[in-house]
């Protein structure tokens, strides 16, 4: 067969389930630039096509997806004009999925797009693809059937992190390392300012050994603290030696339709703590049984969660670690490959 998508940003995690699937066939994806911000190096086998957008007119993109002859076509949301005039030909011919992580909020925007929808969604996509509930309430919204819906559409690469995994609880028989992590952009709405500012007021109120790493790049100026420390971007081939020296994944996302880096670290062992307005929360955070959440640009919550981590023995925190990793397993590659067979099974059969 072969599989096409119409994507944004390509990902690390994203390639790995596109090897997966490769194994039924070739898997072609037009993508947009690398983000400045997120410069990951990738390496793509044989099997997986890809095509720079920038280099194509629309019209060659239309002779493109000619000449690929797609079995199946999966377009990132609707943000592209390009691509949703791309799929509009395609559609009952073959499954056109809609991949979609906002979720339902109940906006004045969201109602229009609603109303909208049979005029430029409907018209074009067969199928909705997304990762959890709160995406899965919008489309419903958006007219898609209950049976036309599938999850899942966001996964780790599971065998790296759980590898990971392994070595830590392998050496970790001794006390876990005092620190908490983040990963991701130095954005204003990762809530990266509110964490600094909680940190360091916990630091001040009650000193104590932890510490705070964090990795990305980004608009926000890096604070300085001597218990603060920032690493810029890494590549996720780079991550081994950081992680061995860390405990406790934090995310603050002021917004954060869903978060594909809380899996991995579950699946790392690392206990969580999130923000509510991170949609992964859902799928893998069990409160006060693998980490805690809080709510956005609450520094006083966020202080409550550091604390009561803090708080925690080294026993309590290796529990925790266990029950993230099991959480982490819910979703896999190989379920990420299968959802996307039943769609195109299903399609056939209607």
């Amino acid at each position: 067969m072969n599989f096409l998508f119409l994507y944004t940003e390509l990902a690390d995690y994203f390639i790995k389930c596109c090897k997966h699937l490769s194994a039924h066939g070739t898997v072609h994806i037009v993508r947009w630039p690398v983000n400045k911000e997120a410069p990951f190096k990738f390496q793509f086998s044989d099997s997986i096509k890809i095509y720079d957008k920038n280099n194509f007119t629309r019209e060659q993109l239309k002779q493109l997806l000619v000449s690929i002859s797609p079995d199946v076509i999966i377009c990132s949301g609707w943000i592209d004009k390009d691509y949703l005039a791309l799929v509009k030909p395609w559609y009952k011919k073959i499954p056109t999925v809609l991949a979609c992580d906002t979720h339902w909020k109940g906006s004045l925007k969201q109602n229009i797009a609603a109303l909208l929808s049979p005029f430029f969604l409907r018209d074009r996509f067969s199928n909705a693809w997304v990762p959890g509930k709160p995406q899965h309430d919008y489309v419903r919204k958006l007219g898609f059937k209950e049976e036309e819906i599938s999850t899942g559409f966001y996964c780790c690469d599971l065998d790296k992190f759980n590898e990971l995994y392994t070595k830590r609880t392998n050496s970790e028989k001794k006390e876990l390392p005092r620190r908490f992590l983040y990963v991701g952009r130095y954005y204003e709405f990762k809530g990266l300012q509110d964490l600094w500012k909680a940190f360091i007021e916990l630091q001040n109120d009650s000193p104590n050994e932890w510490e705070l790493w964090c990795l990305g790049t980004g608009d926000l100026h890096p604070v300085v603290h001597p218990k603060i420390r920032h690493f810029g971007f890494v590549q996720p081939s780079e991550l081994e030696p950081i992680l061995e020296q860390c405990s406790v994944f934090i995310l603050p996302s002021r917004f954060e339709p869903w978060g594909v880096v809380v899996q991995e670290y579950a699946a790392c062992g690392f206990p969580l703590l999130l923000s509510k307005e991170v949609g992964a929360m859902e799928a893998f955070l069990e409160e006060g049984v693998n980490g805690f959440s809080f709510a956005k640009e609450n520094v006083q919550e966020i202080k409550n969660s550091l604390k009561k981590i803090i708080s925690l023995d080294n026993k309590q925190l290796l529990d925790m670690c266990g029950k993230s990793h099991k959480a982490a397993q819910k979703i896999t590659p190989e379920k990420w490959t299968d959802s996307l067979l039943k769609i195109i099974d299903g399609f056939h059969k209607k």
